[in-house]
């Protein structure tokens, strides 16, 4: 034990050591995966560097730039070696919409404390927003047969998507102002499913929708002649807005709009007493949120070419509000982290288990019943994980960590040195 700790503090003080590190386990990580036909343990560790590097002490822009190198240049080469590469490229895209969608929903009920339980509605929104129009749907209501429309419109319905769904947000928002607690809970998951039965309701008098049936065939996001229809296409597009998202998440969260709304997460009559507006400050909340959900429903619907109500049920909310619990509500790192969690045991890691008690069960080795296989048990292991977490880390994988303001900055001490003043103005600046 005294090793351990010798060796835990030379890597804490010395950020050649975990430069070394960090390089070494990338190289090994990512050589494993790119050798390798399929494993799902060496590109869970390939994943883990972007983990390996938040711990690392080096400044906040030299993290940027190596997660960048990593997630645009390494990843993608790794996976690209062996017949697996669309599959990894679809957990990890998959891992960027839900990321997306959890960070969103991290801003209303970890900054601003509103427990919404229908945040998919939102989801929804924003796939259906481009589904209508990027199929022959519009022509039932529209005269002109102007529809489907090309797949360049696709990077504007990300915008008119977000909109969208951040207009549903304020809508959301008016009425249940008044309620707090369980009652939003209740509220907020009535109106996801009242969003999703409108949808799948929606094909009478006039079809705008297609009802339970779903819309097929949308046409595919294109770009100068280049169409998008692969996952490892769509990877791209998700960590570009993906970047966006934490941007304007980590900007928020420190800005006098983000203080606000944890001054309401943490007591409204106080927050209302210093002069917060209560009303405006929670729509602002709903509104972002909402939003970047829709975006990423945009491009759900563009990447499945297919979307119906089903994708849009009870669960899929549940999902995301379990993504911010276990990664630490307002904490932006334990909710990214959270996320890819969650989304990597759904996609890979259970099915893969899976998979494996399947062939020793036809093999004669073990019998399991079909009813007890992990990915039918997928509720009860989420609900196993979440149970640990509360008891062992209350506040969440990475929990949420104030600014830490120097004492010179906060008093505007002028006896104290100018140097030091503004040094560590720049370093609070940079968080």
């Amino acid at each position: 034990m005294g090793k351990l700790a010798n060796l835990r503090a030379s890597l804490q003080g010395s950020k050649l050591a975990q430069g070394i590190l960090l390089i070494a386990f990338t190289l090994v990580t990512a050589g494993a995966v790119y050798l390798m036909d399929r494993s799902v343990t060496a590109f869970l560790l390939l994943l883990a560097s972007l983990l390996l590097l938040y711990y690392t002490s080096f400044t906040n822009g030299i993290k940027w730039i190596i997660a960048l190198v990593l997630l645009i240049i390494v990843i993608p080469f790794a996976t690209s070696g062996g017949s697996s590469y669309e599959s990894y490229m679809e957990v990890a895209t998959q891992c960027g919409i839900y990321v997306a969608m959890a960070l969103g929903l991290n801003i209303v009920v970890g900054f601003a404390g509103l427990l919404d339980m229908g945040f998919v509605a939102f989801f929804a929104v924003g796939a259906y927003t481009y589904g209508i129009f990027a199929t022959g749907q519009a022509n039932n209501f529209i005269s002109g047969d102007l529809f489907p429309l090309s797949g360049g419109t696709f990077w504007i319905f990300i915008l008119l998507g977000g909109f969208m769904a951040g207009i549903f947000g304020i809508l959301l928002g008016l009425p249940v102002l008044r309620v707090k607690g369980d009652y939003l809970a209740i509220v907020t998951l009535g109106f996801g499913e009242i969003i999703r039965i409108i949808f799948n309701n929606l094909e009478k008098p006039v079809n705008i929708t297609n009802g339970a049936m779903g819309l097929s065939s949308i046409q595919p996001p294109d770009l100068f002649g280049y169409d998008f229809t692969f996952p490892h296409q769509f990877y791209f597009i998700v960590i570009g807005i993906l970047l966006i998202v934490i941007f304007a998440v980590r900007r928020l969260e420190h800005s006098r709009l983000g203080r606000s709304w944890k001054a309401v997460r943490e007591n409204e009559i106080a927050a209302q007493s210093m002069g917060i507006p209560l009303i405006r400050t929670k729509l602002i909340a709903f509104a972002i949120g909402a939003s970047f959900s829709g975006m990423m429903g945009v491009v759900f619907a563009a990447k499945q070419t297919f979307i119906d109500p089903t994708s849009f049920t009870l669960i899929e909310s549940t999902t995301i509000l379990v993504m911010v619990v276990l990664g630490g509500m307002g904490s932006v790192p334990g909710v990214i982290l959270g996320a890819s969690l969650v989304t990597i045991l759904n996609l890979q890691v259970l099915t893969e288990v899976t998979n494996w008690l399947n062939q020793l069960s036809m093999q004669g080795i073990i019998n399991v019943p079909t009813a007890l296989s992990p990915s039918k048990m997928q509720r009860f292991i989420f609900g196993m994980i979440l149970i640990l977490v509360a008891i062992f880390r209350p506040n969440g994988l990475i929990a949420a960590k104030n600014r830490k303001i120097p004492k010179e900055v906060v008093t505007g001490d002028e006896s104290s040195n100018s140097k030091t003043t503004t040094s560590a103005l720049r370093k609070v600046r940079s968080e």
